[in-house]
């Protein structure tokens, strides 16, 4: 709901604050008074689109501000997040612009600087124009399917559409995924074979490289030893055959001192056999001696190639690591993820062959709900037009015909809304071929024809109703047809907010509270003032829009019936 409206230096405006509240609020005046100067302003302060001519004459700039109080579930609200303009749902929305005299303008919402785009479609959203120079709402295309569904509660059918939408897409998505895998399974398929080969070559286990570092550098040292036993050993070959040699020479010298007699018996004799146990007992300990270094060297036996194998593996799982750039341990998790990929590969034709399969049912799905919402569609278009063309008599278009045209669109087009193209069309005289809205000549008319689409919408849970503005929707008509205007616009006020620019007293009559638009002043000091008027006032206003100038007795008699009726 619009509930204030801020203007400065527009046309004959200099400066204007109003208050407007719920219900029908009706604008009077000459002609020429300005009427259309506070729509403009309106217009400004909303996105339209505007020129230096609206800056009234010797000022820097142009301002309007519209202030609204959408409700907490209003779209509006998912606008400004989705623009990232920021809010808060149970504060007053403000849409500002400013228009210089050079033709540059600016446009703010809630004081935060914006595009003119933006405020536009922001306005969009919070109000509609019915008039006669434009009509902004009605005439866009876009907004006729969402009133037909709303007229027709086919909330449900668009659920249940929405939702095969979301199915039909997400089958899509697998299919192309998977032809994107098949795809490029040759090439993946044979890199993922060659690397798959060198790891089941290998044969990689879990701690392997710390277990072959560890026995590389025991068989390293066990080789490093193995040469020092050996080389012991050859020091040590020939010492036996020596000593034995030894001992036998000393067991001649023995005996040739035994047979040279006593001269030479007692010391000689006595240390030569001490000499020969010596090296006897040497002999024996020289004996035991070789036979630990053999009982050592035993102890070290391995695999001669034992140690070049073990660094040989080594190296091979080192090479190959760097090669697919992982470490040595996370090859065997390498090998089995590379067989997962392979098996995966291998069996994504027969994935895709399923989810095509999967997709033809989704798609069958999505087209069978959308052609029931067609049906609904068309059913609920026909009444909605039995109901159009009963309120076009009463307003004077009795000759016009209406329809809802529901047209099926490409599949390529198809949506969460489904396959249809809704428009609202309308013939203007008997024999005349059906067309967009915007066919219609008159102004006028097409403000009467927007007054009675709306009464035949209202109360059928359209959604949050926008505030609506009918510039003087009465032209040409008088009598019982200003008045079936007057009760159509009565009508729609119950459920939402009105503004009517009206010359008809039987419309005015109607409104819950009242504007009077005048100039003031003389010569370049002409202004356009608004007064609300007090009851007595507009009913003083009332009768002079039916008497003329001269206000009668009779004419405020007759007001006053139009005010009570």
């Amino acid at each position: 709901m619009l509930i204030g409206l801020w203007i400065r230096d527009v046309v004959l405006i200099e400066a204007l604050d109003l208050s407007i509240g719920p219900g029908l609020t009706a604008l009077t005046g000459e002609t020429g008074a300005g009427k259309s100067i506070i729509l403009d302003a309106l217009g400004l302060a909303t996105g339209a689109r505007a020129d230096a001519g609206l800056v009234r004459r010797g000022a820097p700039q142009a301002a309007a501000s519209a202030v609204f109080a959408p409700a907490a579930d209003h779209p509006v609200w998912d606008l400004l997040e989705e623009k990232g303009l920021s809010y808060a749902r149970n504060e007053d929305l403000v849409l500002r612009r400013t228009l210089a005299a050079d033709g540059r303008s600016r446009a703010f919402v809630n004081d935060q600087a914006t595009g003119v785009g933006v405020l536009k479609e922001v306005g969009e959203l919070l109000l509609e124009v019915h008039g006669q120079h434009e009509t902004v709402g009605l005439l866009d295309a876009r907004t006729h399917r969402p009133m037909l569904d709303a007229y027709g509660d086919l909330s449900g059918h668009l659920a249940t559409v929405g939702e095969r939408w979301r199915d039909w897409r997400a089958a899509r998505e697998r299919v192309d995924e998977l032809r994107e895998a098949v795809n490029r399974s040759a090439a993946e398929t044979e890199e993922l074979q060659l690397r798959l080969s060198e790891l089941d070559r290998l044969d990689p286990r879990e701690g392997e490289e710390t277990q072959l570092a560890e026995e590389r550098a025991v068989l390293g040292a066990a080789e490093k030893a193995l040469a020092d036993i050996a080389s012991a050993r050859e020091t040590f070959e020939g010492l036996g055959p020596k000593v034995a040699a030894a001992i036998r020479a000393l067991e001649r010298a023995r005996e040739r001192a035994v047979t040279a007699g006593a001269a030479v018996e007692g010391a000689a004799v006595t240390r030569l056999s001490q000499a020969s146990e010596a090296l006897d007992r040497v002999l024996i300990e020289a004996g035991e001696a070789e036979a630990a270094i053999d009982a050592a060297a035993e102890a070290f036996e391995f695999e001669p190639d034992r140690l070049e194998k073990t660094e040989e593996r080594l190296f091979d799982l080192r090479g190959l690591a760097r090669k697919l750039a992982v470490s040595v341990e996370e090859l065997p998790l390498l090998r089995v993820r590379f067989a997962e990929r392979l098996r995966a590969v291998e069996s994504s034709e027969e994935d895709l062959k399923a989810a095509e399969a999967a997709l033809k049912t989704a798609r069958g799905a999505y087209l069978a709900a959308a052609g029931e919402l067609t049906v609904a569609r068309r059913a609920a278009g026909e009444r909605l037009a039995e109901a159009v063309m009963a309120e076009l008599a009463p307003l004077k278009l009795d000759k016009a015909r209406f329809r809802v045209a529901v047209e099926p669109v490409a599949e390529d087009r198809a949506g969460p809304a489904g396959l249809d193209r809704v428009a609202f069309e309308i013939a203007t005289n008997p024999g005349a071929p059906f067309g967009d809205l915007g066919a219609i000549a008159s102004g006028g008319e097409l403000a009467r024809f927007a007054l009675a689409l709306k009464a035949s919408l209202a109360g059928r849970g359209t959604g949050p109703q926008p505030l609506m503005i009918f510039d003087e929707v009465d032209q040409g008509v008088g009598g019982a047809v200003a008045d079936a205007v007057g009760l159509r616009l009565k009508k729609l006020a119950t459920k939402a907010q009105v503004l009517v620019v009206t010359h008809s007293p039987q419309v005015a009559a109607r409104a819950e509270a009242h504007w009077r638009i005048a100039k003031a002043g003389e010569g370049e000091r002409i202004r356009t003032a608004v007064e609300v008027l007090s009851p007595s006032d507009r009913e003083e206003e009332i009768a002079r829009m039916l008497a003329g100038a001269q206000v009668t007795d009779a004419a405020r008699a007759a007001a006053r019936a139009l005010i009570g009726a």
